[in-house]
């Protein structure tokens, strides 16, 4: 099969540029019919090369491009090979069933070419073959001739059909030799042929009443076919009227698709000749076989009707022979011509050539992402169109030539929003009323990494409790990624980082895939209570992204550590001992034990018992202060050496505790400053120490009561002899003591008697004895004169008084000189206080005083 210019014609070339960058242009191409593909080649026959008609240098241009063939018809007839540029047929092609008897026959198809886009049209026209012989609808034809018939008188013959065309069509009749008949054979505008029966002589019934002729159908073709048909002449009798048409032609338009039974033509014939010579009946004549089911003849009134479909695009006219036929057997014709008058009735196709599927969602506008054509097979408005998009999607449509359409983007893509799309083509025409069609095109987005991962939170924390196992699973940090498949894979590490001077990565570890955090070490929270770790998380994608997230590790305190008792020490090298005077009452504070624990919170809080006491009872400790003081006052037969076991406990679960050992000792009569300085022995000779401490003690207590009897005994001795120089020297006498009774003198007899009470106390809190000299406690009282003395005995009175004013100044002067502590004055504990003594001059009744 070669190019025109060979064997084949080329019909038409054009070139022109189309909108978007798309070159239109028409190859016509020729193939003839019934051409079947060769047994031996797999790969078909050639119908053409397209290389130099598409300008591309070689082959491998034309699979860069992506060159395909897209068939305009329904089933693909040809098919083209990247590989060498052929356009091969695939399959046999029968000219008269797929194109009738349309002359030409065209099969239309185009080659796409991308990166540019370009789309050329090729027209392979199917060449007829003469593969048909011409045929007769019927074997044999009945026709009815009256005699006397006038000469000329021409009878129309039914035309053989003939399936190809052009030149292998029917192009000539022939008539078998006879004495009263020639053959007539007429050409028409469309090419084909018909013919006639001229009637040369005169028939005569009497002489042959029935003729048998032989038609020839004879086509054009190399070798020529022929088809044959008997036609039987039976000659009637005498009817010398012929029905007369009132016109030879008729010409109607009827609507595409009219309803059945819709009147299309009425065609009337008129007969001269009386009774059934007159009877007229109507008849197609010689039709061929769509307008039988298209149209249906009343054989009595002539009115033609619509019997099936009236389909412009099958058919646009339709020529009909319509016979009148008398009762004596004679005919006339006449033709009916019916234009169809197109309606839009087609709605337009749409037919998508490719689809760019999946597109990567970081195509830039104006890539193209589906390239489809638009066609409707009406005529004039009704097949003109238009297409249109919805409005809210990120493409657009862009118009170009031979009714294509290319559907670009125009908005940036984002797969994370939309991963596809489902795009709505509406197709509409321009007629009335207009007519539409939907063709829905789904494109995928296929994802690019252009999102970095995201934590869940944007701060953890995660507890983990000290003295843990190595390798506990701490928790775990999750990052989502928007895009999928391997631009959404995570993996997780660990930036570089230090914990108390160490590196982060031996502390924790963490699971790549899963991002579960591992402890791998034992912590303690003594030494660390919390740090930090920076995680990333990176996706697969190229490039990769990541993101960082912060994780706090806080570490719980477990009460692993006992209370360490701070005071007294429990090191055995020193051991504490406290000293307590006799004295000190209930409530004395005698030490107070302190302790800490390393722990926190609830676990570091403390409590004191007392576990174990020489003396129970004797002591106590607080619970919450850890302070140790007496219970009750101490006696003499409490033990000199007082041992105390106490146990401090903290509130941890389960709880820890520890004790601590206190010694105490029990003494009396020494200072403090002394007691400080007082070594205590050890415990390995506490027991012989003790007994020298005994000893020194009483030794010490035997020469302070030495001192203190002498200093009373010389006191005593001055007291008593000044009592002496005072009785001699004064005439009043008074009473000494408290009880005046038995002391007093007569008061007649002018004698006072004068008592100085001193108390002595020691401070129960304090180790330092004092002695308090509190004024002296004399009597006050008034002094009447007596009714039977005399001047004598007042003015003894008056001397006696003025000596006493004035030892009351020494006593005052004394008083005053002596340390008036306020703690020791108040007294300590069990001391009493300063008791005022009063005196009275009076006796008897006279002399009871009351306080309040």
């Amino acid at each position: 099969m070669q190019r025109s210019h060979l064997n084949r014609q080329v019909w038409s070339f054009s070139l022109y540029f189309c909108l978007a960058t798309v070159v239109c242009e028409t190859f016509h191409y020729s193939v003839p019919e019934e051409k079947k593909m060769p047994e031996e080649k797999k790969s078909g026959s050639l119908v053409a090369n397209v290389l130099k008609d598409l300008k591309v240098e070689d082959v491998k241009g034309l699979s860069a491009r992506g060159a395909r063939l897209v068939s305009k018809n329904s089933k693909q007839y040809f098919q083209l090979d990247p590989h060498s540029g052929n356009v091969i047929l695939q399959d046999r092609i029968d000219r008269e069933a797929l194109c009738g008897q349309k002359d030409p026959c065209i099969l239309v198809s185009e080659i796409v070419l991308e990166n540019p886009l370009q789309v050329h049209r090729i027209e392979v026209q199917i060449e007829d073959v003469n593969d048909n012989s011409p045929q007769f609808s019927k074997k044999e034809f009945l026709l009815e001739i009256p005699e006397q018939t006038p000469l000329n008188t021409r009878f129309p013959l039914e035309s053989a059909k003939d399936a190809d065309r052009g030149e292998n069509a029917v192009q000539n009749y022939t008539l078998s030799p006879n004495d009263h008949f020639r053959l007539d054979v007429q050409s028409h505008s469309d090419g084909s042929k018909s013919a006639e029966l001229v009637l040369e002589k005169q028939l005569d019934r009497e002489e042959n009443a029935r003729l048998f002729l032989i038609l020839l159908a004879i086509d054009g073709g190399t070798p020529k076919r022929t088809g044959t048909a008997k036609i039987v002449i039976d000659v009637l009798d005498n009817n010398d009227n012929v029905p007369q048409f009132h016109q030879s032609l008729y010409k109607v338009k009827l609507l595409e698709n009219s309803q059945p039974s819709t009147l299309v033509a009425k065609v009337e014939a008129t007969d001269r000749d009386l009774g059934s010579n007159a009877d007229i009946t109507y008849s197609f004549s010689q039709m061929p076989e769509n307008v039988l089911k298209s149209f249906k003849l009343n054989k009595h009134t002539g009115e033609l009707i619509v019997a099936g479909t009236i389909d412009y695009e099958e058919d646009k006219s339709y020529a009909m022979n319509i016979k009148a036929t008398d009762g004596g057997g004679l005919s006339a014709f006449c033709k009916v011509i019916v234009e169809v008058q197109d309606s839009n009735d087609n709605a337009p196709e749409v037919t998508v050539s490719s689809i760019t599927s999946p597109l990567p969602e970081d195509s830039p506008p104006d890539t193209v992402a589906a390239l489809f054509s638009v066609i409707d097979q009406d005529s004039g408005d009704s097949g003109r169109t238009s297409c249109m998009i919805e409005g809210n999607l990120p493409f657009i449509l862009k118009t170009s030539e031979n009714n294509y359409y290319q559907l670009v983007i125009q908005q940036p893509l984002d797969r994370e929003r939309i991963s596809e799309y489902n795009i709505t083509i509406t197709a509409t025409d321009w007629g009335s009323p207009r007519l539409t069609s939907i063709r829905i095109i789904n494109v995928q987005i296929s994802d690019v990494n252009d999102n970095s991962p995201v934590f869940e939170k944007s701060y953890y924390e995660l507890p983990i409790v000290e003295n843990n196992i190595p390798g506990l699973l701490m928790g775990l940090v999750y990052a989502d990624d928007l895009d999928t498949e391997q631009n959404a894979k995570m993996t997780y590490s660990l930036l570089p980082g230090k914990v108390s001077d160490q590196p982060v990565s031996s502390y924790v570890s963490i699971n790549s895939e899963t991002g579960n955090l591992y402890a791998i070490r034992s912590v303690d929270y003594e030494q660390v209570k919390a740090f930090q770790v920076t995680v990333r998380a990176v996706d697969s994608g190229f490039p990769p992204l990541s993101s960082e997230v912060m994780v706090q590790v806080v570490v719980m305190d477990e009460n692993d550590n006992a209370p360490f008792i701070l005071y007294p020490l429990q090191n055995g090298t020193s051991p504490s001992n406290e000293l307590v005077p006799r004295g000190a009452e209930a409530g004395y504070l005698v030490t107070k034990v302190v302790a800490v624990d390393r722990d926190s919170g609830q676990n570091s809080w403390l409590s004191y018992e007392l576990l174990k006491a020489t003396e129970p009872g004797l002591f106590s400790v607080g619970i919450q202060n850890g302070e140790v003081k007496t219970t009750r006052p101490i006696s003499k037969r409490d033990t000199f050496k007082q041992k105390l076991i106490i146990g401090v406990r903290d509130n941890g679960h389960p709880p820890q505790s520890t004790s601590a050992t206190l010694s105490i000792l029990l003494v009396e009569g020494f200072s403090d400053p002394y007691m400080k300085m007082v070594d205590v022995p050890k415990e390995e000779v506490m027991e012989k120490e003790d007994r020298t401490l005994t000893m020194y003690l009483v030794i010490c207590l035997a020469i302070i009561s030495f001192i203190f009897l002498i200093s009373m005994l010389v006191f005593v001795a001055i007291k008593i002899q000044k009592r002496r120089k005072f009785i001699e020297s004064s005439a009043l006498n008074f009473p000494v003591g408290p009880n005046f009774p038995e002391n007093c003198g007569d008061a007649d007899a002018g004698s006072l008697s004068r008592a100085y009470n001193y108390e002595v106390c020691l401070a129960g809190g304090s180790l330092n004895s004092e002695f308090r000299f509190l004024r002296p406690l004399f009597p006050v009282f008034s002094v009447e004169p007596a009714q039977n003395q005399g001047d004598s005995s007042i003015s003894v009175g008056s001397q006696d008084l003025s000596s006493h004013a004035e030892k009351t100044d020494v006593m005052n002067q004394a008083r005053g000189a002596v340390s008036e502590d306020p703690a020791a004055r108040s007294g300590g504990p069990g001391c009493p206080g300063n008791q005022p003594v009063t005196a009275n001059a009076n006796i008897g009744q006279n002399d009871w005083l009351s306080y309040q």
